[in-house]
């Protein structure tokens, strides 16, 4: 069984995302885990917007990357230029990938405009995330 790392800044958002697909998509081919280089707390319209989609991210808790130190990712995955750069040493055999994905906690406008941005964002990371599955596992 493979194991995923995903990366991104404060594992709020889009690492949220990814994980929620990356599990919906690969099934039991894999264990996925999220994090952040910082800690920001799951973001609630993440958690709407993958309802949405009728995949259930409400559970999921906010880990920073040194929680996993140990474990030996086969595949780490950064969805964020921030967090890509600010990567801590990792010493894993893990294939490294990344993709850089707007920020949709930082959308601004009306809240239906934010939403909107969110669920922008939550296609790019499901056609990503399918697309990985395909060519990786």
């Amino acid at each position: 069984m493979k194991k995923i790392l995903i990366l991104c800044t404060g594992n709020s958002c889009r690492s949220q995302i990814a994980e929620g697909y990356l599990r919906y998509f690969a099934g039991n081919k894999t264990i996925v885990y999220s994090a952040g280089v910082e800690i920001h707390g799951v973001n609630p319209k993440a958690v709407t917007i993958m309802a949405e989609d009728d995949i259930d991210i409400s559970a999921h808790t906010s880990n920073h990357i040194d929680e996993y130190r140990n474990i030996d990712f086969d595949y780490l995955i950064t969805v964020c230029d921030n967090a890509k750069e600010h990567c801590p040493y990792f010493p894993s055999k893990a294939v490294k990938l990344h993709h850089n994905f707007p920020d949709p906690a930082k959308a601004t406008g009306t809240e239906k405009e934010i939403i909107e941005e969110f669920r922008a964002v939550r296609e790019m990371i499901k056609i990503y995330s399918e697309n990985f599955v395909k060519g990786y596992l």
